[in-house]
């Protein structure tokens, strides 16, 4: 069994639609009375189930939007050439039992936990569908990281059929959130997000999305768990609920009965790739702020650090002379960094942070990420039989500075081409998957209707020549592009890599 992203190109090619009888549960079931029982705890006075949720669903149903998308290999034909709100009028695009001939390959991706990702051969349109929800009547749109990652283009249907070419606002892959934004001629029905933390173990929700392409599907549920950790990054703090969720619920809402979004359903646990009552939801709590930061810069500022750290179990804690397992314990600490400044040491136990216990690596990196860059936080450790506290300003992590310079021309890169290059650092090369030994110029932004974008060139590709030279850097990269410019060469050519493959690219120089 494993935790599997919600990745979305699957085509069923044999779906047995039950139709139950007694669908109609609520008649059969005996009237649920006033109060109930608890051993215990005396008299709960509320309904064990709502006589319907039809209300809701049809209150909440037009803020749901199918979001499907396509990518396109990079000599292939492009669909980007339309106007950002073009609207569509082949409700067939998506055909539920197309075929589709990367499908083995989507198969040998889902059961390795990987996210959407076109095929190596580049010869087919990759295709899948996902979910989403609007929470602006303008028409901003949120769904999942995974579902859009990479792809040429987003296509949102709206709950009354309209298909409307998105535009992608921003994205956070640590959280696997994304913001979209679509053209619209009136005011978007919307949801709000509620306040999850008063979600308990128990609460009824409702899911609604785009299971296996059939759009407009709601499930109902309860609140399983919460707080869950699957493993899947820094930030886990997911809910677990047993609403049904299958591949193309991806990035759709969880509303409770008041009609909020509670969570964004985000992943499942399944030992064969189909809902089992284990699913999980990134909380509308975690959500919402991440949400307004993207609309606000296009990307996520979180705090750092610079230290390394490691869990302290009992025997740590025994060898250290610690009452109990807590904290987290200092391994190094980056030069110039925030924690090098504060004079933080290797052996160091931290065990708050900005007013807050620290029990454990989660609190510190979350709380770390939550108080952002350029902020004085309060943190206190422990060094041999001393307690200490000092002020620490915590500054931008670097990874997101690297990725965030697409928008920010620096004047070390081709930014003009619309493209962000980093150089191939440990860290780069661990986020992007690139195989050691590789030399070259890392891409981790792209302009989707830059030249470079345009042209096929997507995070990830490691440009390891200009023309028939070798580069090591992006600064090689920037030379390389002023030179052919110099000899007014209309076109330069990238050598990429690309997962396995090599490939060449031209882009137009103007």
């Amino acid at each position: 069994m494993r935790f599997t992203r919600l990745s979305l190109r699957a085509r069923v090619f044999m779906v047995a639609l039950v139709t139950a009888a007694a669908f109609s549960q609520w008649e059969f079931l005996p009237a649920p009375s006033t109060a109930a029982t608890a051993p215990g705890n005396g008299m709960v006075g509320a309904p064990l189930s709502p006589a319907s949720f039809a209300d809701v669903i049809e209150a909440v149903k037009p803020a749901v939007v199918n979001i499907s998308t396509t990518m396109k290999a990079a000599d292939g034909p492009r669909l980007r050439d339309r106007q950002r709100g073009g609207r569509f009028s082949d409700p067939g695009a998506d055909s539920l039992f197309g075929r589709d001939p990367s499908f083995e390959e989507f198969f040998r991706r889902f059961f390795q936990r990987q996210s959407f990702a076109p095929t190596q051969t580049g010869k087919s349109d990759g295709r899948a569908t996902g979910s989403g929800f609007i929470v602006d009547p303008a028409g901003l749109i949120v769904t999942n990281h995974h579902v859009i990652d990479g792809v040429d283009e987003i296509i949102v249907t709206l709950n009354d059929g309209t298909r409307i070419l998105a535009e992608l606002v921003g994205r956070d892959p640590e959280t696997d959130l994304a913001l979209l934004e679509v053209g619209a001629d009136d005011a978007l029905p919307y949801a709000a997000f509620a306040d999850s933390d008063d979600i308990r173990a128990g609460d009824w929700v409702i899911a609604i999305g785009n299971p296996f392409g059939l759009g407009g599907t709601a499930t109902t549920g309860i609140v399983s768990a919460r707080g869950r950790d699957i493993k899947s990054g820094p930030f886990d703090d997911f809910l677990q609920i047993d609403a049904a969720i299958n591949h193309g619920n991806s990035g759709g809402p969880l509303f409770d009965t008041h009609g909020k979004v509670i969570g964004i359903n985000t992943a499942i646990y399944s030992p064969n790739g189909g809902n089992v009552g284990i699913g999980f939801a990134i909380p509308a709590s975690q959500a919402a702020p991440i949400v307004e930061q993207l609309r606000a810069s296009g990307r996520v500022a979180r705090g750092w650090l610079g230290a390394q750290i490691q869990q302290i179990d009992d025997a740590i804690a025994a060898g250290l002379g610690l009452e109990t397992a807590r904290g987290v314990l200092v391994v190094s600490v980056v030069d110039d960094s925030p924690a090098a400044e504060a004079e933080l040491a290797p052996g160091d136990v931290i065990v708050a942070f900005g007013g807050e216990p620290i029990g454990d690596i989660k609190d510190l990196t979350r709380g770390v990420a939550a108080a952002g860059p350029d902020r004085d936080v309060a943190m206190e450790f422990v060094r041999g039989d001393r307690r200490m506290t000092v002020d620490v300003r915590l500054a931008a992590n670097p990874e997101e500075v690297a990725a965030a310079r697409a928008t920010r021309p620096s004047g070390s890169e081709p930014t003009d081409l619309g493209l962000s290059l980093v150089p191939l650092t440990p860290e780069a090369r661990h986020r992007y998957d690139v195989v050691e030994g590789t030399v070259g110029a890392l891409l981790v932004g792209v302009d989707r209707d830059g030249a470079a974008g345009m042209a096929g060139l997507r995070p990830g590709d490691v440009i390891v020549r200009v023309g028939r030279e070798t580069v090591s850097d992006p600064a090689d990269v920037a030379e390389r592009v002023d030179r052919l410019r110099a000899d007014d060469r209309s076109t330069v050519v990238f050598q990429i890599i690309r997962g396995e493959g090599r490939r060449f690219v031209a882009v137009p120089l103007a």
